[in-house]
């Protein structure tokens, strides 16, 4: 099949973080707090797993729940203390009141990146259209992957719209890389794979016992079989 998929594990703590490694994890994604989705995690424990694991970190700058930015200065002020404290990749999307993408945060917060790479998440799914979102971001520096499920309701619902995106690849608003997670099953991905799509983002998949308990090393080392059986 060519390039290894990326497999991309989200990570509450160094449990999480190691298992998520040994497992054969890509990539963490790292947060705190599910019950909201997923916020951004504390300096101290973005450090305490720089110093667990070496594969790459993509941490979340989101300080409320929902897709509003809200304290855009409090978001600013955590990256920037991200950034000096080691972190290099990150995760971030704000929409408005319109359910347009607020690109005055967004901007703002990539500005003080210094150029990392960065995702724009799930909100893309809650977007009112995300043809424009994607035309509105293209050329932001660092920006490199869309993680999305195609819909709000998970990809069962948003097949259709991830396969018309991954054939776009290489348009304008369409070169970033998509990552495919949000109610993602093992089922979906032959389908995934032969439009092309190479990357994948588990959270619940990781943990087949809940959110309570830490990421399986087996759940991760099965999904990594599937993918590198291509």
């Amino acid at each position: 099949m060519g390039q290894r998929a990326v497999l991309e594990v989200i990570a509450l703590g160094v449990e999480d973080a190691v298992a998520a490694r040994d497992g054969g994890a890509d990539r963490l994604e790292l947060v705190t707090d599910m019950a909201a989705d997923g916020l951004t995690p504390t300096v101290a424990a973005f450090a305490e797993i720089r110093a667990a694991v070496d594969i790459p970190l993509r941490v979340m700058l989101r300080v409320t729940d929902g897709f509003a930015a809200g304290d855009v200065d409090g978001v600013v002020r955590v990256a920037r203390e991200l950034r000096g404290v080691g972190a290099e990749e990150f995760v971030l999307g704000f929409l408005g009141a319109d359910g347009g993408v607020d690109l005055g945060a967004v901007e703002r917060v990539v500005g003080v990146l210094d150029g990392c790479r960065w995702t724009f998440h799930r909100a893309i799914d809650h977007a009112v259209d995300r043809d424009a979102l994607r035309k509105q971001l293209d050329g932001l520096p660092g920006l490199d992957t869309y993680l999305t499920a195609g819909s709000v309701a998970g990809v069962d619902e948003g097949l259709p719209t991830l396969l018309a995106e991954a054939a776009r690849g290489g348009e304008p608003g369409y070169e970033q890389r998509l990552l495919v997670g949000g109610g993602l099953r093992l089922e979906h991905v032959p389908r995934l794979r032969a439009a092309g799509v190479d990357a994948f983002h588990i959270g619940g998949a990781a943990r087949p016992e809940g959110w309570g308990r830490p990421v399986s090393v087996a759940a991760v080392g099965e999904w990594r079989g599937v993918l590198d059986a291509g």
